[in-house]
């Protein structure tokens, strides 16, 4: 058995842990494949993938998008091409452009979300709260503005208990001061992966439906659109619900993989490392050496 997390999030979205210290964490606790996968940025992925080498550890880049759809549907791309990929430091580094199609699409998606994040300090502002985008901004210290950094000017304000009660009582999709954002179809999501030579995987289907037949359906959709596979393993998943994710895996000749949605101290309910075989996945065609 291996240890791997094929879904982890640093400073660069909404994760309370840079790349560096994700990897060096890694390590600590065991895991021998990992993949950064933050929200809508490869920004990240240079120094992980530095970090990764340093540490001899192997490292997949990857990246996490949220799909428009009427349910939850999150994309995670893996084996990402950085030169291909929207990342400017990698593509300067190596002489080449980055894929003007998924830059855009990512500048799109990030505007969108820069909106949204406006929006919902003012609405917050209207609920009689003191919070403005700037001192999120300043929060989220130069990397990409999220509620996570919404939730932690909230507590440091004295507004929630925690990070967890402030998502409850103003950040969460039923909250009054929620904001739906600008999102790519789920085509899109998979045809922007592929155009950067990535594998898309649907994440956490927990969160999309706990309707077998609805699932069945959407997974049938996003495998016509060009599916390589299900994150089927977590630790917060039951047994009951990893039979069924792999079940499905198989049923549509996808491959299972296997994450956590590690946030570090932004989401302390997911922990680091899930138990595989170490022929879990075909880990050449993810780019990867065991």
């Amino acid at each position: 058995m291996i240890r791997i997390d094929l879904h982890l999030h640093s400073t660069f979205s909404d994760g309370s842990m840079t790349p560096e210290a994700l990897v060096a964490h890694g390590r600590s606790k065991g895991v021998t494949v990992m993949s950064l996968t933050d929200h809508d940025t490869v920004d990240g992925l240079p120094s992980f993938m530095a970090a990764c080498a340093r540490w001899n550890m192997a490292g997949i880049p990857g990246i996490e998008l949220s799909a428009d759809h009427a349910r939850t549907v999150h994309i995670l791309g893996y084996r990402l091409d950085l030169r291909r990929a929207g990342s400017a430091s990698s593509a300067s580094a190596q002489g080449n452009t980055p894929s003007m199609g998924m830059k855009k699409m990512l500048e799109e998606v990030r505007r969108g979300r820069d909106e949204r994040n406006a929006a919902m300090c003012e609405n917050l502002r209207r609920m009689g709260l003191d919070i403005t985008l700037d001192e999120v901004a300043l929060e989220a210290g130069g990397d990409v503005v999220a509620r996570p950094h919404m939730a932690r000017v909230l507590v440091r304000k004295g507004y929630a208990q925690d990070i967890v009660s402030a998502f409850a009582r103003y950040l969460n999709t039923s909250s009054p001061a929620y904001v739906e954002r600008y999102r790519l179809s789920p085509e899109d999501c998979i045809r922007m992966i592929a155009d950067a030579g990535g594998l898309a995987v649907l994440a956490h289907p927990a969160q999309t439906t706990g309707d077998l037949s609805e699932l069945r359906e959407i997974v049938r959709m996003l495998k016509d659109a060009g599916l390589w596979g299900i994150e089927c393993v977590s630790s917060r998943a039951s047994a009951e619900q990893i039979f069924r994710y792999l079940s499905l895996a198989a049923e549509f000749s996808l491959f299972p993989t296997a994450g956590n949605d590690f946030h570090g101290a932004n989401r302390p309910s997911a922990m680091m490392g899930v138990p595989v075989a170490e022929d879990f996945l075909p880990w050449a065609r993810l780019g990867v050496s065991l």
